[in-house]
């Protein structure tokens, strides 16, 4: 009889039970040694505290919208757990970590079931694991072995997390930290860009598009043409996680699943949103200041890392209304100057020969980008000059949006040349707050900035100082007349070449004027008179005491403003007129913080008084018989002729309004500067060079460029009641002794209403 071997099973018992005890301890001792900063450098106690994350620096308007951020990598700026909705931390922990509330940092359970299906069921990090990631470990590695150390650093940083911070903590920290691409760094710029909103704003399927994007931004991101398919099913595999977890009802879901993807992209890049020019400035200014106050520990603040808060005067309606005027306005204009431009041989420039075209065009060659990039790459100028002359595909703006092209770099020169270009800046004076700051029409394509950069000849916009001048100094009156005749300066009385007789830009003489006539006129004869009265000196030392920093030379031309400032001077100088002669200087900030909201500096104004309350009140009287019955009179326009396509009439102004136009010659710069009792704005339009303008002046003067621009924009800022800008006439002194009540002597002879200067009548 044979005798049967039996199995012995508590060998292989103990074989088992040693390989997972061996196992066990093998974890525990790579847990261990990952703790004791074995496998790399663990985040100290300090670091756990204050996890070193680059922040970027915030610029937020009068009226508490956010303008901008200057950031390098990261435009993130974190917000707490009370601004995140509800509806997104569902779906967070519903899609990404079910069991976030039960376990300390690791989902052993998930782990486990990673394990046993080899990862085919989904990973097992958790969202503090996430966050550990995140903060401390966010390089990437192919090689097995670095990876399996950096799990393990995860797990060790994920369980410190859990002790040293919240579950709401973490939820709120990991949302900040996400990176949504598209400069959509954190949970606030990713609704602020895919939604337009603020994260306490997002509704649930918003927050589901977010949460899915989380797996993977790219492969799941809802903007890009090729992934929004799989954005969508991911959003409905959130909103599923969401049903299985209780946080919503199938019929919800079901509800839910069947929306369409909708996004709101709006993107945060340098050149995108409001006030691109202003941030320009700003960083600038910035840079500077970040120099000058360092930390405590004597370190510089960096803008782009540190987590600022910028406070600044320009309201975010306001500056809206701003950009829409000028992209309005100067759309048309361009039509007009396209249309011209068609029989202009040498277009778009005038008055310059085939030779000086050329040299133009070459200057302009080499401040190009392009060129500044060969030739740092050691490029001939005949290889740089061959690239230029070849088609190449390129983008270029229209004012019909951007548009895919072919065309030479020196086409593409030529092009832009001709695109007229505009400025337009509002200042309250009262407080010297910058309000509105629109630099030029696209900062993506045009980076010069009309408000402050740029200087051009400000034509009869000039005036005021030399009537006021008159006025402070001599008590002149703007009843009192002076005779429309031509007037010679001899050359010997300050110093100038030649004699000087100045010409009035409509050729008529006659008369006598009053002062209020001939500045609502503009008439040249009249103002020469009044220089010489007062001296250019004194003109040049008002007009600086009012906020002009540029060198002015004291001759009598600058009476036809024959000189280059700046649209910023400008504006800053007349809002001395709107507050009873009391100068503020331009202020554009009011305070900065730190990411604590700690004040660092806060801004005052400086202040000094100009003008006497009676003569600057005086002078606007002036200014307002200009939009009364002078070159700016379109403003008050009630007929629906009363111009053309280029000018957008009627405006319809019914509210006193002191306001100046003005022409440069050949029609190379228009301005309109308007003032109420509570703002000052000023516009300039033109082209990039001079010999770019109109070739006449019924489109090139200031009140068909620049004007019509002001009028929108006003309206505009009319329209919405929560701004509150005066309809009232400015607050006159208690005493004044010099005479306003001129008759008036420019009337409508059938209904006795103001009339309108024509568009042929200038204003040099």
């Amino acid at each position: 009889m044979t005798e049967k071997k039996t199995t012995n099973f508590s060998k292989y018992i103990k074989w088992f039970w040693g390989i997972v005890l061996s196992g066990f301890l093998f974890v525990c001792l790579m847990f261990l040694l990952a703790s004791w900063g074995v496998f790399g450098a663990l985040p100290t106690f300090e670091e756990l505290e204050n996890p070193k994350s680059d922040l970027a620096t915030e610029v937020i308007s009068a009226d508490g919208k956010t303008l901008g951020k200057y950031y390098v990598k990261a435009n993130r700026t974190p917000i707490q757990f009370k601004d995140l909705p509800k509806n997104i931390i569902k779906a967070l922990v519903a899609t990404e970590d079910e069991r976030f509330y039960e376990h300390s940092g690791i989902d052993f359970r998930g782990t486990a079931r990673a394990v046993a299906n080899l990862g085919r069921s989904g990973g097992a990090s958790t969202i503090t694991q996430q966050l550990a990631k995140n903060l401390f470990n966010k390089g990437g590695s192919s090689n097995i072995f670095k990876r399996l150390s950096q799990k393990l650093k995860e797990w060790v940083v994920a369980v410190k997390l859990e002790r040293q911070y919240t579950k709401e903590e973490i939820l709120t920290m990991y949302l900040n930290t996400q990176d949504f691409i598209f400069n959509a760094v954190g949970i606030r710029s990713a609704a602020r860009i895919y939604f337009g909103k603020e994260p306490k704003d997002l509704d649930l399927q918003e927050a589901a598009i977010l949460v899915a994007m989380l797996k993977n931004p790219r492969q799941y991101n809802p903007h890009r043409e090729r992934s929004k398919d799989k954005s969508l099913e991911r959003r409905n595999v959130v909103f599923a996680q969401m049903e299985k977890n209780g946080f919503i009802t199938e019929k919800e879901k079901d509800s839910l699943q069947k929306l369409p993807l909708k996004i709101n992209f709006t993107p945060e890049s340098h050149s995108d949103g409001l006030a691109t020019y202003f941030r320009e400035h700003l960083k600038q200014f910035l840079k500077k200041w970040a120099q000058n106050n360092p930390k405590p520990n004597g370190e510089p603040y960096n803008i782009y890392k540190d987590g600022l808060k910028v406070y600044v005067t320009i309201d975010s309606r306001m500056q809206q209304y701003g950009e829409e005027a000028i992209e309005e306005h100067m759309a048309n204009l361009q039509s007009f100057f396209d249309k011209e431009q068609k029989r202009n041989r040498t277009a778009p420039f005038y008055d310059l020969d085939k030779e000086e075209i050329n040299r133009t065009l070459r200057r302009a060659k080499q401040n190009s980008d392009r060129y500044k990039r060969m030739k740092a790459a050691g490029k001939s100028e005949k290889e740089i000059d061959k690239v230029f002359k070849t088609e190449t595909d390129m983008r270029i703006f229209t004012w019909k949006g951007e548009r895919d092209t072919v065309m030479t770099p020196y086409d593409s020169i030529r092009y832009y040349k001709q695109i007229l270009r505009s400025g337009l800046v509002a200042i309250e004076p009262q407080t010297g707050h910058i309000k509105v700051w629109v630099g030029g029409i696209n900062n993506k394509y045009f980076k010069y900035d009309a408000v402050d950069q740029q200087k051009r000849q400000v034509g009869s916009t000039f005036k005021p100082f030399v009537y006021a001048t008159a006025i402070n100094q001599l008590k002149m009156s703007p009843c009192d007349k002076l005779p429309n005749t031509p007037y010679t300066i001899p050359k010997e009385k300050y110093g100038m070449p030649e004699d000087w007789t100045p010409k009035n830009a409509n050729n008529k003489y006659g008369g006598e004027m009053t002062l209020k006539d001939a500045l609502a006129g503009s008439v040249n004869a009249i103002t020469a008179q009044l220089i010489d009265k007062v001296s250019p000196i004194n003109v040049v030392r008002l007009a600086e005491s009012a906020g002009i920093q540029s060198k002015i030379e004291a001759n009598p031309s600058i009476a036809l403003g024959a000189i280059d400032l700046s649209l910023m001077e400008m504006v800053s100088a007349y809002s001395t007129f709107a507050n009873k002669g009391l100068r503020v200087s331009p202020m554009m900030i009011t305070r900065i913080e730190d990411k604590n909201g700690t004040v660092l500096q806060e801004f005052v104004p400086k202040t000094k008084e100009v003008l006497s309350e009676e003569s600057a009140y005086v002078i606007l009287d002036l200014m307002k018989g200009v939009t009364q019955s002078g070159s700016g009179a379109r403003l008050r326009s009630n007929y629906t002729n009363a111009g053309d396509a280029a000018t957008g009439f009627p405006y319809k102004f019914t509210n006193p309004i002191a306001g100046k136009t003005g022409t440069t010659q050949n029609q190379s710069d228009g301005w309109f500067m308007g003032i109420i009792p509570n703002l000052a704005a000023g516009v300039w339009t033109g082209g990039e060079d001079r010999a770019t303008h109109f070739a006449g002046i019924r489109y090139g003067q200031g009140a068909t460029m620049s004007l019509p621009t002001w009028a929108l924009f006003m309206q505009k800022c009319y329209a919405d009641k929560t701004l509150n800008l005066s309809k009232e006439d400015f607050e006159k002194p208690e005493k004044v002794s010099i005479n306003i009540n001129c008759s008036k002597t420019v009337v409508d002879e059938e209904g006795g209403e103001e009339k309108e200067t024509k568009p042929d009548d200038t204003d040099f």
